[in-house]
């Protein structure tokens, strides 16, 4: 279970602060599939962020009874003077898994061939979403985090996204943050609507599209 209870994030702007979520509740619970919806600026990544502890919420609390993993795709954690061999080395240390294990997944994935030995600071954006997302999957999560705005590269790529997160991983929980309706209807079973800063839970999926529509 992933509790967030009387969740506030604001941030620092100008002589104030900008508020992005205001006392937002729900709950996740083991194989739930939870789409975040919202237009621009509502809060869906930041969200996704904090459940992730990427960041920290202004006040309130959130309980995680699950293993979750870190954004997918989510490259903040990198260091750039590493190699991606490197980086899968310190993944592997990290979470107690075998490094070779972890090295052949990345490998695979990622198709980044001879570039894994070179510092991650001289790839390109797309290089380190690849990496990122590898890294990601190479670990075992209950719960996954996604923001749809990383599913990046060719439709190669693309269906070794889909099928890492969505066939090979289906009994898994996942909060999937995204634009597109069709999306979140065909992979979640619940959504959460933001829209000024707060937060509204919908178990019907059809019933949180057609607020969602009228944003």
């Amino acid at each position: 279970m992933i509790r967030c209870e009387n969740l506030y994030k604001s941030y620092p702007m100008g002589h104030g602060r900008k508020k992005v979520l205001e006392g937002l509740n729900f709950e996740i619970g083991r194989g739930d599939r939870v789409g975040v919806l919202g237009r621009n600026g509502a809060g869906k990544t930041t969200l996704i962020k904090l459940i992730g502890a990427v960041e920290m919420p202004t006040s309130g609390r959130i309980k995680r009874e699950m293993k979750v993993s870190w954004p997918l795709g989510f490259a903040g954690g990198f260091q750039g003077s590493l190699t991606g061999y490197d980086n899968a080395r310190f993944i592997a240390r990290i979470y107690d898994r075998d490094y070779r294990e972890i090295r052949d997944f990345v490998e695979d994935f990622t198709e980044l061939g001879r570039q894994l030995k070179m510092p991650v600071k001289t790839y390109s954006s797309g290089m380190r979403a690849r990496l990122a997302f590898a890294l990601s999957l190479a670990i075992e999560f209950d719960c996954y985090l996604i923001d749809e705005v990383i599913l990046v590269g060719d439709q190669n790529f693309h269906r070794k996204c889909h099928y890492e997160l969505f066939e090979k991983r289906a009994d898994r929980a996942l909060v999937l943050a995204s634009h597109s309706p069709d999306t979140i209807r065909e992979f979640c079973n619940r959504t959460i609507v933001l829209r000024n800063g707060k937060g509204e839970v919908y178990d019907n999926i059809d019933e949180g599209l057609n607020i969602y529509d009228t944003l």
